[in-house]
């Protein structure tokens, strides 16, 4: 496949799918990623490289989005001790 070439719709699917797989499996594992190995190796097969650099960015600012609502506002210092 060339690199650049637009997704087609059976693809995009398979890409989200196995995208939501894999955050449902992190999510059920307090986000161990080696528990979801296998997920994640098809969610990487299945999307382009660009939009899975995309979804993990996405991913992280969603958990820290989460994290501030059910924590609040937390100082620096403290942050980096979780």
């Amino acid at each position: 496949a060339a690199g650049m070439a637009a997704p087609t719709m059976e693809e995009r699917k398979a890409c989200w799918g196995a995208r939501d797989e894999f955050w449902q499996c992190l999510d059920s594992h307090g986000d161990d990623a080696a528990k979801c190995e296998k997920l994640r190796r098809a969610f990487e097969s299945r999307c382009p490289q660009q939009w899975v650099k995309h979804f993990d960015k996405r991913r992280d600012f969603l958990k820290y989005k989460k994290k501030l609502e059910t924590e609040g506002y937390l100082p620096p210092e403290a942050a980096g001790k979780s």
